[in-house]
C-alpha cells in the first residue's frame, strides 16, 4: 500500500496545507467536498493539489510530513515550484467522483 505526503492550497496560492494519507484520491476528494466543514482546509478553501510524494511505508510518509511542517514557507514554495512551476491543480485530470466521499 502506498502512502502520500501532499500539499494543497487555495485558489490564490496564499495558504499551504501539508497532509499525509494512504488514499490520495479519497483525501483530495474530501478536501474538495469539504467533508469536514470546520477543518482548516475547509475554512481556508484549500482544495488545489500542488505537490505530492509517494512512500512505501506510513512511517516514511509521516516522517516526511513532520519535516515539511517545520520548513519555512520559502522552502515549501521552492519544493512546489520544482515539481509544479505553474502551481497547476495536479488532481484536475483524475476523474474523481465528487458526488460522495468515503471519508465520513
Amino acid at each position: 500500500m502506498s502512502h502520500y505526503v501532499y500539499i494543497i492550497t487555495n485558489k490564490n496560492n496564499t495558504v499551504l496545507y501539508i497532509g499525509v494519507t494512504n488514499d490520495l484520491d479519497e483525501r483530495i476528494k474530501g478536501h474538495k467536498l469539504k467533508t469536514y466543514p470546520r477543518s482548516f482546509t475547509a475554512r481556508y478553501n484549500c482544495n488545489k493539489l500542488v505537490y505530492f510524494e509517494e512512500f512505501d511505508s506510513s512511517v516514511e510518509a509521516s516522517t516526511r510530513e513532520k519535516r515539511f511542517k517545520k520548513w519555512n514557507r520559502a522552502w515549501k514554495i521552492n519544493l512546489i515550484e520544482e515539481m509544479n512551476p505553474s502551481w497547476s491543480n495536479l488532481s484536475d485530470n483524475w476523474n474523481l467522483d465528487l458526488s460522495r466521499s468515503r471519508l465520513k
